[in-house]
């Protein structure tokens, strides 16, 4: 992508109304503008980001056996009348009336509606377990929406739900799950550090949220730090065997936030040179609740002896567009954002010193096209504007690599690159530049 022909409208100052470094840096580097309260208008660099974790997502998920579906964003009452949940589901919850005087609600979760799908199509045992995901929009009336997509009303969530014949199955399926979670948020450059937690509104008795270290977290967090070196984190398990053993690991270790932290339990179970105390950002939750929709909705499925048992279930989501927020405070700088490379909206810049130059062109323009040929997907800045309004875009949008072509290192072949995690520049060959890079 070439900068003068892409929608890209950086600010130079921040907003009054941005109070932590994502709000900041996502209006700054115009990837959001706000319409109204907690509703934004994802613009062509934060969409890039937004589409990339998602992919992940779905890749991982995927992998772990779910099957993708899309349900709409407008679901009737009816169902969270039958669920018990219309009302007492509380303000956060957007209804109205259609046309037709039937009441409606913009959707804030998808329980009661998974659980129909579910007892329509299913009665046996022999199609279980399974997994059904989505990807979709989420409305939740939040009384104060603030901190940008941190704590906004509309919001991208992964959603997922379990089904299963009998609890030994529904806790097998939930490790799974809470497994997969690692490896996802690993491959977003990411330790998430799951966390005992209650389960809210969404109920059950076995819930973990997934937390980010970050020093803008809205959730202070107290952890043994050898969680983070578990061998979950950074390998691949195979057989239920082995991932249930990480799973008795992790959630043995002591991990929780401020609404289940247990000073003495704490001070009693970590030594203190592990003790950490910080501030995280949720970034996933996952609950298993057992019957309590598939009671309510009547989901039951024959099991082996030929009777009629109600279903386990699990939930499990991913707030897709709160992780962009969540990523950037907890990968930036004073300059601006420092992308993780798997969702960086570009692999490389390509920033060109002087635009009138015929030879610094042509050597960007030649360049441009072999990272795009090297699947680096580059975005070249060729602006006719000042080094340093470049350099500060580039620094603020936070590109994992930025190659710089002037006159002057041309002259040698040469090119600047830098970068952008450790700050480290160095002159390399033209021709050798992108190897740099990719090898």
């Amino acid at each position: 992508m070439r900068w003068s022909r892409t929608f890209l409208p950086t600010m130079k100052d921040t907003p009054a109304e941005a109070q932590i470094a994502s709000h900041r840096y996502m209006l700054r580097a115009g990837m959001v503008r706000q319409n109204a309260a907690g509703i934004y208008t994802w613009l062509p660099l934060g969409l890039r980001v937004l589409t990339k974790i998602a992919d992940i997502v779905r890749d991982e998920q995927a992998r772990a056996g779910a099957n993708e579906v899309l349900m709409p964003t407008i679901q009737s009452a009816d169902l969270w009348q039958e669920s018990g949940r219309f009302d007492a589901y509380g303000p956060e919850m957007l209804r109205f009336e259609d046309r037709h005087g039937r009441t409606m609600l913009y959707g804030p979760t998808n329980e009661e509606m998974i659980t129909d799908i579910f007892r329509r199509e299913v009665q046996s045992y022999k199609n279980l377990p399974l997994n059904l995901y989505h990807i979709q929009w989420k409305f939740r009336d939040e009384v104060r929406p603030r901190f940008g997509v941190m704590r906004g009303r509309e919001f991208l969530m992964k959603d997922g739900y379990s089904f299963d014949v009998d609890e030994a199955s529904a806790a097998l399926a939930y490790k799974k799950v809470f497994i997969s979670y690692l490896r996802t948020f690993r491959r977003l450059g990411l330790s998430a550090i799951p966390m005992q937690a209650d389960t809210g509104p969404i109920g059950g008795d076995l819930s973990h949220e997934f937390l980010i270290q970050a020093e803008t977290g809205e959730s202070e967090v107290f952890f043994d730090s050898a969680i983070s070196s578990d061998p979950a984190f950074t390998e691949d398990l195979t057989g239920d065997a082995e991932l249930e053993a990480a799973f008795d690991r992790l959630t043995s270790a002591y991990a929780r936030t401020d609404e289940t932290h247990d000073a003495a339990l704490f001070d009693q179970q970590v030594p203190t040179d592990r003790r950490v105390v910080s501030r995280g950002v949720e970034v996933g939750h996952i609950f298993y609740f057992g019957t309590k929709y598939s009671d309510a909705l009547g989901a039951t499925v024959q099991n082996a002896e030929g009777k009629d048992v109600a279903v386990h279930m699990g939930s499990y989501g991913i707030g897709v567009s709160r992780l962009v927020g969540g990523i950037i405070e907890a990968c930036h700088d004073e300059n601006g954002i420092i992308w993780p490379t798997e969702i960086a909206p570009f692999g490389v810049g390509i920033l060109n010193l002087k635009v009138d130059d015929a030879d610094c062109t042509a050597a960007c323009d030649r360049l441009y096209a072999q990272a795009q040929a090297a699947g680096l997907d580059p975005l070249l800045d060729d602006r006719d504007m000042r080094p340093g309004g470049k350099f500060a875009d580039m620094e603020l949008i936070g590109l994992p690599w930025v190659i710089t072509i002037g006159p002057r290192g041309l002259n040698d072949g040469m090119a600047e690159l830098k970068n952008r995690k450790t700050g480290e520049k160095h002159d390399v060959a033209i021709h050798a530049v992108l190897a740099k890079i990719t090898g």
